[in-house]
């Protein structure tokens, strides 16, 4: 098939990039020229792995393009991908001025019959929408909007794309159907469903999926803040309750809250849709509201430990991005924390194996980057571990107990054992879990 993706980001770039893969020939639109350049020149300008050497094979085997030019890379294709960026408005909302805008455009080159479908995350109603841009320039014979979400996690995007455990395809047309049906046949075929339904239930669909993941999160958060009120231990709880064949264990580690480029948005844009029905989510309001204290939990745990006052204090940070295995710092928990201890007083030294250059572009030399996790635990007063990268696991204890002033831990993902950081006569304060603390006095 012949593919036009307009929107270089996570999404477009896995979308148009494990397409090719299933040989079809794919151009990637992005107004962005210096981008485009470097993807010409063959470099990808996302962190996302396992994306990296798919991107070299089919752009060396002529099957991935790129291009600033929409109305040359959709002349050819069969189907556009929109995969755009819809951040919240002021008022919560998603912005759909990208998506609606290049529909404008799209509705004055389109010549032929082609299916426009929705990769963005976008609010109920959008295809309408969408549609109606369309239509305002174009027969409506010429195309058919598509709704198809996306359910892609950041770290192993394209394992999730070439191996989904679901296709969503919201459209009432037979024809796009089985057009959408052909394209992703070759990604289910160890049997998991493309699930046809109408445009209006795709939408909703990708909202309540990661809605309700986030309340999981929140919920555990919850309960793990609560577990340290009670002397309980939230692993323990975790565990009881995860091995319930109707809760199952996934979405229940409790941490510093959640961040990205999802979550935060499609809660924040599920609330303002419910909002503007008149109806009133209210567990949508306590989950944001809940994440948004949680992202600030370690700080408060830090001024504690320090007696209120950690103005001079230097601490070493591990972990920027949102998660594990992208280089994304959008809402993520690190910069809270990094805020809220700077306005404290405190200095921060701070670690990440692809993030520091983003965090970089915020904060300039207000922070200090190190070239490994030891060295920013150098005459630092204590550790804060805020996003769970494997090189974390497990580090050098014995290191890290000589280079800080204090062996002192924060833990904001739970990676240590309570009995080990015991053994090894460390402060420890963890989520949801009993505070080890030294056999002699901190200074």
């Amino acid at each position: 098939m012949e593919i036009a993706v307009v929107g270089t980001g996570y999404v477009g770039l896995v979308t148009g990039t494990c397409f090719a893969e299933t040989g079809n020939n794919v151009t990637c639109v992005d107004i962005d020229t210096d981008k485009v350049t470097r993807m010409k020149n063959g470099e990808v300008p996302i962190y996302e792995p396992g994306l990296e050497p798919l991107f070299e094979r089919n752009t060396e085997q002529g099957r991935l393009h790129f291009t600033t030019d929409l109305n040359e890379a959709i002349q050819g294709a069969e189907i556009i991908f929109l995969a755009l960026p819809t951040p919240p408005g002021e008022d919560g909302s998603a912005d759909l001025s990208y998506i609606l805008g290049v529909a404008r455009q799209l509705s004055l080159l389109i010549k032929d019959y082609k299916i426009i479908v929705d990769k963005s995350t976008v609010p109920v109603g959008t295809a309408e929408k969408v549609h109606a841009e369309l239509a305002a320039h174009l027969d409506e014979d010429l195309f058919d909007v598509v709704s198809n979400p996306e359910f892609l996690r950041e770290g192993v995007a394209v394992d999730d794309f070439l191996k989904p455990d679901r296709v969503v395809i919201g459209t009432e047309s037979e024809r796009a159907m089985k057009t959408m049906r052909r394209l992703y046949e070759p990604f289910v075929r160890q049997g998991n469903p493309i699930i046809f339904m109408d445009e209006r239930s795709a939408e909703m669909t990708k909202y309540a999926a990661n809605s309700y993941l986030a309340t999981r999160i929140t919920f555990m958060n919850e309960i793990a803040n609560l577990c340290e009120k009670v002397g309980a231990d939230v692993d323990m709880v975790r565990k009881g309750i995860g091995t319930d064949t109707r809760i199952g264990k996934r979405f229940l580690f409790p941490g510093v809250g959640y961040g990205g480029s999802c979550f935060p948005k499609d809660v924040q844009a599920l609330a303002k849709t419910a909002e503007i029905t008149g109806y009133d989510f209210k567990i949508l309001k306590s989950v944001m509201n809940v994440n948004d204290n949680q992202k600030r939990i370690l700080v408060q745990k830090i001024k504690d430990y320090f007696g209120g006052d950690i103005a001079g204090k230097t601490i070493a940070i591990w972990g920027l991005s949102f998660k594990p295995n992208t280089d994304d710092i959008r809402e993520a928990p690190a910069l809270y924390i990094i805020d809220g201890l700077l306005a404290a007083g405190a200095k921060i030294k701070a670690y990440d194996p692809e993030a520091m250059e983003n965090v970089r572009k915020i904060y300039g030399d207000k922070i200090q980057f190190t070239s490994d996790q030891y060295e920013a635990c150098i005459e630092a007063d204590a550790l804060a571990i805020i996003t769970e990268w494997s090189l974390f696991r497990t580090p050098s204890f014995t290191v890290v107990k000589e280079l800080l002033k204090t062996p002192v831990i924060f833990d904001g993902r739970n990676l240590y054992d309570i009995e080990r950081m015991k053994e090894l006569d460390f402060h420890y304060e963890s989520i949801g879990r009993n505070v080890v603390k030294r056999n002699v006095t901190a200074s």
